[in-house]
C-alpha cells in the first residue's frame, strides 16, 4: 500500500513563521570553498597498476624483497657496549636489476656528527638546572653511532661502502638480477645509550640502588632498507620521528650476556634448558598449559638474589624467528618472568611479561593478562596471531614495539602503591605496543613515510580492546569528542593526516588520535559494524606480511563494503577541515481543511485548467502572515478537496486504520559552517518526553554544501531538536546544535 505516500506528495507550503537565528562560524577552512566534496579521488591517489590493483589488493606482479640474517651479538654490561657480526642474505625479487644496496644505520642518529640535532629550532632557556646546564654546555656529547669494522662479501673480500648519516650504500661487484641472492657480512659495535638521560627508543636504564642495568635493545644491527614498486629504495634519513621501513626475513641470532641475566627476544628460544634452571624450565612448561592465569617462571626472590651477583661468566641465548621484519632484545639480572598461553582462533601463543621488582605488584597482576586480552581482541578484527609469543617488558618511560616484543612504562611508588592513572596508563601502553604486532609488524606499512598507517590503525584497535577489557576504561583516542580540541585549533598549527612523519607538529593528535577517531566514526556512524569489520578484516588479510600503501587501505575499505568513501578520505585525511553542523531555521506547519478566504482567492488565480492532480493538502504555517512570498512559484492544479474527503473516497476502513496521521510538520534547515561533510544525526524530543532519532547520510550535502532542509511529519508536538546528540561526529561547536536555541556554551569550550 502506497496511498500515504500519494497524499503526502501533494503537500503545498503556504507560509512560514517559526525560525531561529544562526551565529556564523568563527572561521572558514580553505577546502570549504570547493563546492564538490564528493568528487572522486583520482587527483590524489596513485594510478592502479599490476603491482597494486584498483580494488586495493596486491596485483599479479606484486613482489617484495627478502633479507635473512645470521647474527652473533655480545653485550658488555660493565662498559655498556654492544658488539655484533652479521651475515645478510638478500634476495632480489624485483623484475629490475639492482646495482647497489642500502643499509639502515639508525644508531647513527646518536652519533657525534649526526645532523638530527641541527634540524630542530631551539632557543636559550632563561633558567637552567645545574645538571641540565652541565649536560647542555659543559659535558661531552654522547657518541652512540655505529662503528663499522668491516663489510665483506661471501668470500671474505672487502666490499666498497659509503656511509651517509643514517644510511649506508654498499656497491655491488655486478648487477643483482631478478631472483638472484647475495650474501655479505658486517662487523660493528657501538656504545649503548642511557635512554633516561640521552633519550631514544632503546638503550638501558640504570638502577642506582643496586647498580644494575635493564637493557631494551633495538635498532642494534645494520638493517636492510625496503626496495619496492612505490619508492624504489626507501632510504629517507632517520631524523628521529619517522620510524622504520623494513623487509621481511628469517633470523638466527645468538646473544651472549652475563650468566646471571634473564633475557627475552624476538623468535623462538632454541636452548631454554641451557639458560633456565630445571625449576624455571618446569614452571615454563606449566605456563604453556595455563590459559586462564599467568604462571611465575622466574620468581621475585630469584631476581633479587641475582641482583647482588654481577657474574663474570657468560651465557648465550639462541633464537630463531621466521618471517619477521625486525628483531628486539631485552636483558637484565633484575627480571621477574611470568607467562601464560593464549588461543586466538586456530593458533596458540605465549603471553609473557618481564619486569624488575620495582614493577610489582602492578605488573604481576595485570601485564600478562592484558597481553593475552590484546591478542584475542586484535585477532577478532584481523587474523589469528601467527607468531609463537608476545612479550611485554617493563622499562621506565618507554613505549616501543618490535616483532613479538615491546617495552612499556608504568610502575607503582616505592611502597608498591599506585593510582588508577598509573594502572590504566600501563594497561593502555601495553595494549598499544602489543597491538603493533599486527600493525606494522605484520601488516607492514612504511612508518618512515606514513606514521598514521600503523599508529592510527593501532590506536583504533587499542580503543576497541580497552573497552572490551574494561567498559569504564578511560580511553583517550577513539571517541569523536576527544579529537575536537585539536581539530578546532588554529589552522596554522595543523597539517593533514597525509603528511610525512617528519613534518608533523602535533604527533599524538595527528598520527594517533585523528585517524583513530576517523575509523571509529566510520565504524559507528557511517558504515556500521558489519560492513566496516568485514572491510577492515579484508584489508588486514590482503596485506599481512606485505607492504601496503594508503591507497591500498582506502581502496580496500570501499571495495569490500560497497560504500563510497572518497568524500571521507578527502576531508579527514587530506585536509585540516573540521565538522560543524548547526540548525539554522525551523518552520512549523499544521494541516488545514478550511483555508482562509485570502488563500482561496489566491488559489483561483493560480489554476491551470489543462492539468488535474487530485487532492490538495493545505500546509498553513502557524501564525503566518507572509505566506505569499513563499507562493510566488508556478504550479498546476484545477481542483482541491479536503484531506478527509480524499481519504474517505480512496481507502477502506481497514486501509484507513493503517495510515499514518501526522498532525505537525517541522521544516528544519541545517547549515554547515565547517568544511567537512558529515552525516546529519537528529534527535527529536516530544512534549511527552519521548524521543525519535533520524540519520541522514553525508551525501545529503552533495548538491548544496552550505545548507539543506528536511521536513519531519509527527503526530506529537516537538519540544526540542538536537543535532549529534551522542557527540559522534566530532562537531567542534555544539552551541548551534539545538532548537530552541540554548544559551549554553559548547561542551568543548
Amino acid at each position: 500500500m502506497k496511498h500515504t505516500t500519494t497524499i503526502l506528495s501533494f503537500l503545498f507550503v503556504i507560509s512560514t513563521s517559526v525560525s531561529q537565528s544562526q551565529e556564523t562560524s568563527k572561521k572558514q577552512s580553505s577546502e570549504y570553498r570547493n563546492p564538490d566534496k564528493f568528487k572522486q579521488m583520482y587527483d590524489l591517489l596513485a594510478t592502479p597498476n599490476m603491482y597494486r590493483t584498483a580494488s586495493g589488493a596486491p596485483g599479479p606482479e606484486y613482489y617484495q624483497q627478502q633479507a635473512d640474517y645470521k647474527m652473533d651479538i655480545e653485550l658488555d654490561d660493565k662498559n655498556q657496549k654492544l658488539y655484533g657480526t652479521e651475515t645478510i642474505t638478500y634476495t632480489n625479487n624485483a623484475k629490475e636489476a639492482l646495482d647497489y644496496l642500502w643499509i639502515q644505520l639508525d644508531q647513527n642518529e646518536k652519533a657525534k656528527n649526526s645532523n638530527s640535532p641541527l634540524v630542530e629550532s631551539n632557543k636559550t632557556d632563561p633558567v637552567f638546572s645545574t645538571q641540565a646546564f652541565s649536560r647542555k654546555y659543559l659535558e661531552e656529547d654522547f657518541d652512540g653511532g655505529f662503528n663499522i669494522d668491516y663489510v665483506k662479501d661471501s668470500k671474505g673480500k672487502p666490499m666498497q661502502y659509503t656511509v651517509n648519516q643514517t644510511m649506508m650504500r654498499i656497491e655491488l661487484p655486478k648487477l643483482l638480477q631478478h631472483g638472484e641472492k647475495i650474501s655479505f657480512s658486517i662487523k660493528w659495535w657501538y656504545n649503548i645509550n642511557n635512554y633516561t638521560i640521552d633519550g631514544g627508543r632503546s638503550g638501558y636504564e640504570h638502577f642506582d640502588k643496586d647498580g644494575n642495568n635493564l637493557y631494551v635493545i633495538a635498532q642494534f644491527y645494520p638493517r636492510m632498507a625496503v626496495y619496492n614498486d612505490v619508492e624504489g629504495w626507501q632510504n629517507m634519513q632517520f631524523w628521529g620521528s619517522g620510524e622504520f621501513a623494513l623487509p621481511f626475513g628469517n633470523f638466527e641470532v645468538n646473544i651472549t650476556v652475563p650468566a646471571d641475566h634473564i633475557l627475552e627476544a624476538t623468535g623462538t628460544l632454541l636452548n631454554r634448558s641451557e639458560v633456565f634452571t630445571p625449576e624455571q624450565l618446569q614452571r615454563y612448561q606449566l605456563a604453556e598449559k595455563s590459559f586462564d592465569k599467568p604462571v611465575i617462571v622466574v620468581t621475585q626472590a630469584e631476581a633479587e638474589a641475582r641482583e647482588k651477583g654481577f657474574s663474570t661468566a657468560k651465557k648465550t641465548w639462541k633464537f630463531k624467528a621466521e618471517n619477521v621484519r625486525d628483531f628486539g632484545i631485552s636483558t637484565s639480572r633484575k627480571f621477574i618472568y611470568d607467562a601464560m598461553a593464549v588461543k586466538t582462533g586456530n593458533t596458540t601463543a605465549m603471553a609473557i611479561s618481564l619486569y624488575p621488582k620495582e614493577g610489582n605488584p602492578l605488573w604481576e597482576e595485570y601485564s600478562t593478562r592484558i597481553v593475552a586480552h590484546t591478542l584475542k581482541s586484535y585477532s577478532s578484527f584481523t587474523f589469528d596471531y601467527p607468531y609463537p609469543k608476545a612479550i611485554s617488558i617493563n622499562a621506565r618511560d618507554q613505549g616501543m614495539e618490535y616483532p613479538m616484543i615491546c617495552w612499556n612504562y608504568g610502575r607503582p611508588d616505592e611502597n608498591g602503591k599506585y593510582t588508577d592513572q598509573t594502572k590504566y596508563g600501563m594497561l593502555g601502553v601495553i595494549c598499544h605496543e602489543i597491538g603493533h604486532n599486527y600493525f606494522p609488524m605484520i601488516v607492514n606499512s612504511d612508518e618512515r613515510q606514513w606514521t598514521w598507517m600503523d599508529e592510527g590503525l593501532n590506536s583504533f584497535l587499542e580503543y576497541l580492546a580497552e573497552k572490551s577489557f574494561d567498559p569504564n576504561f578511560p580511553t583517550r583516542k577513539g571517541p569523536a569528542k576527544n579529537i575536537v580540541p585539536y581539530m578546532s585549533g588554529d589552522q596554522k598549527g595543523l597539517e593533514p593526516i597525509m603528511t610525512n612523519s617528519e613534518s608533523i607538529r602535533q604527533f599524538g593528535n595527528n598520527a594517533y588520535g585523528k585517524p583513530a577517531t576517523a575509523l571509529n566514526i566510520l565504524r559507528e556512524t557511517i558504515m556500521g559494524h558489519e560492513l566496516f569489520d568485514y572491510a577492515f578484516k579484508t584489508y588486514a588479510n590482503r596485506w599481512k606480511f606485505k607492504h601496503p600503501t594508503p591507497e591500498d587501505f582506502f581502496r580496500t575499505m570501499e571495495d569490500a563494503s560497497a560504500v563510497d568513501l572518497d568524500w571521507f578520505w578527502r576531508g579527514w585525511f587530506y585536509t585540516t577541515d573540521y565538522n560543524d553542523i548547526g540548525i539554522k531555521e525551523v518552520k512549523k506547519y499544521f494541516v488545514s481543511s478550511d483555508p482562509t478566504k485570502e488563500v482561496a482567492e489566491f488559489m483561483k488565480t493560480r489554476r491551470r485548467r489543462d492539468t488535474k492532480i487530485g487532492a490538495m493538502v493545505y500546509m498553513v504555517a502557524e501564525g503566518s502572515e507572509d505566506y505569499k512570498s513563499e507562493m510566488n512559484k508556478p504550479f498546476k492544479i484545477v481542483d482541491y478537496k479536503a484531506l478527509d474527503e480524499y481519504v474517505n473516497q480512496n481507502f477502506t476502513p481497514e486501509e484507513k486504520a493503517k495510515l499514518n496521521e501526522p498532525k505537525y510538520f517541522y521544516q528544519v534547515t541545517f547549515d554547515k559552517p565547517g568544511g567537512l561533510v558529515m552525516p546529519i544525526i537528529v534527535e527529536l524530543t516530544f512534549e511527552d518526553g519521548t524521543t525519535e532519532s533520524h540519520y541522514f547520510p553525508a551525501q545529503i550535502w552533495r548538491k548544496n554544501d552550505q545548507e539543506v532542509s528536511r521536513t519531519f511529519a509527527t503526530k506529537k508536538v516537538i519540544s526540542k531538536i538536537l543535532v549529534d546528540p551522542k557527540l559522534e561526529t566530532a562537531d567542534i561547536d555544539t552551541s548551534n546544535n539545538s532548537w530552541p536555541k540554548t544559551i549554553e556554551k559548547s561542551k568543548f569550550d
